[in-house]
């Protein structure tokens, strides 16, 4: 993984990582991260279609450094692609130890959402 500065836009989300969020040895769960990634990402997508999106891929994800109770997460997402139905949303979580300043990238992937109606079916996403 490429060393590199974080993003200097405001996070998305941005969190404390809590015990309940861990297991025994306060490593912070895979899974709590990836839905903090996929809520980040549902955010952007609901204001871009303006009503209901949801997930329906996530591209391959690597976790490349762990993350701690007491960590602080930010995440990151900005929309890359917009089609008919779909749009695809960036992601990145970054970590910073609740006493430092150094951020380090700890997973990134590409979520995809479909604009959704009333009807659960997928409808087009409105134009800018």
């Amino acid at each position: 993984m490429p060393d590199r500065a974080p993003p200097t836009s405001e996070p998305t989300i941005r969190v404390s990582t809590m015990p309940a969020d861990a297991n025994a040895y306060g490593d912070i769960f895979g899974g709590w991260l990836v839905g903090q990634m996929d809520m980040a990402a549902g955010l952007v997508a609901a204001r871009r279609a303006r009503g209901r999106a949801v997930t329906i891929a996530m591209d391959g994800m690597q976790f490349h450094a762990p993350v701690f109770v007491g960590d602080e997460v930010s995440v990151y997402a900005d929309l890359v692609k917009v089609g008919r139905s779909s749009m695809q949303i960036a992601v990145e979580a970054w970590r910073r130890d609740r006493h430092g300043e150094e951020r380090q990238l700890v997973t990134q992937a590409v979520f995809t959402f479909v604009a959704v109606g009333e009807d659960r079916k997928p409808r087009a996403v409105a134009a800018e």
